[in-house]
């Protein structure tokens, strides 16, 4: 006699954001792909990693006195990355996706390939590159193809 063991319950979709319009595009999406998919999202926000870094465009450049972030100013991104999901939520409508916010120092591909260990997706916007916008990726959406261990999307600019 054999068992089959059902596959477990899918993780959930992992989307970056900054406050970009790239990235409100990639959270639409995220949100859009966790309705079919009947699962949650997590919005991850990276900031300030400490030093000059081309992945940080975009991201506030908090001073590094402590090496953390102060509390008050933590709760300050993460108020500002939850009010911009709950309105990009309600855009997208019913039925609504569970929607769980993480922000965390460091660079924004670390932390998002971090976030996304029991993830079932991982969506990023990107800038694209001027003249080269639609044949190259930004340098964090370029790092998280890369280094996933599940699909990614990468939305591209309108």
């Amino acid at each position: 006699m054999s068992s089959t063991n059902a596959p477990g319950p899918a993780g959930p979709v992992v989307v970056g954001t900054d406050g970009s319009e790239p990235a409100r595009r990639a959270v639409l999406f995220a949100l859009r792909e966790a309705q079919v998919r009947g699962v949650g999202v997590r919005a991850v926000h990276a900031y300030g990693s400490g030093r000059a870094d081309p992945s940080d465009l975009g991201t506030p450049s908090w001073p590094r006195t402590s090496g953390a972030l102060p509390t008050h100013l933590h709760d300050v991104v993460a108020r500002e990355v939850t009010d911009t999901v709950e309105e990009l939520r309600r855009q997208v409508g019913e039925p609504f996706v569970e929607v769980e916010v993480h922000c965390e120092r460091g660079r924004p591909a670390k932390v998002l390939l971090e976030a996304s260990q029991d993830a079932g997706l991982i969506v990023v916007g990107t800038r694209g590159a001027g003249v080269w916008g639609r044949l190259a990726l930004g340098s964090t959406s370029t790092e998280v193809v890369h280094h996933a261990h599940v699909p990614v999307v990468v939305v591209p600019p309108a």
